[in-house]
């Protein structure tokens, strides 16, 4: 009971903390509504739950040996948290119109969290300090992280679509848009100087 607690705690601490993932729900649900942005919720639970499993069963080991592909993965997270910055700040600030934005769907979630190197910390750091490469605690930890992680990213979106409610005019919209869109880039950013930092110590 006291492993389960304290893998609990941990999924909390790493899934409700700001990221890109959280920044785009509430984004979305600032834009769309938090039933909207369910999908996006999902396919980012879906994910990590993946992600961790493939993880625990050795795919960071993989990347070692293939310094490459993490490359691969590193400057794709960079290019696709970019994407999402010029999405959010190009958008009108319409919450109607002929040519609705559409809300991020499950698919953009999910490879967000494959995409993004927070994901991948806690990952690495959740299986090294739960599972011990037992393939049940492994399960478990599995278990606890989704439902979690779920109700995290969707306590993002709530958020996002309590302060829909304020932003009837779409200067607001825009504003706040362009405000995530800005911490997007800075994510971006971030990545860019990490990856620098990682081949100077190669």
């Amino acid at each position: 009971m006291s492993l389960s607690l304290s893998m609990a705690a941990f999924a909390l601490a790493a899934s409700i903390s700001p990221g890109p993932v959280n920044i785009v729900a509430l984004g979305s649900g600032a834009r769309h509504g938090l039933r909207a942005s369910l999908a996006h919720v999902a396919g980012a639970t879906l994910g990590f739950c993946l992600l961790l499993v493939l993880v625990g069963l050795g795919l960071h080991q993989l990347l070692l040996r293939w310094p490459l592909l993490g490359l691969l993965l590193h400057w794709g997270g960079v290019a696709f948290l970019l994407y999402m910055a010029w999405k959010l700040a190009a958008d009108d600030g319409q919450l109607g119109g002929s040519h609705p934005l559409q809300a991020p769907s499950a698919w953009h979630g999910a490879a967000m969290q494959w995409l993004n190197p927070k994901a991948w910390l806690a990952a690495v750091a959740g299986v090294g300090a739960y599972t011990g490469g037992e393939q049940q605690l492994l399960w478990l930890f599995a278990w606890i992280y989704g439902p979690i992680c779920f109700l995290s990213v969707a306590s993002w979106a709530w958020a996002g679509s309590v302060i829909r409610q304020y932003l009837g005019n779409p200067r607001h919209l825009r504003r706040l848009n362009r405000g995530l869109a800005v911490l997007l880039v800075g994510s971006a950013i971030y990545l860019v100087l990490q990856g620098q930092q990682v081949a100077a110590l190669r």
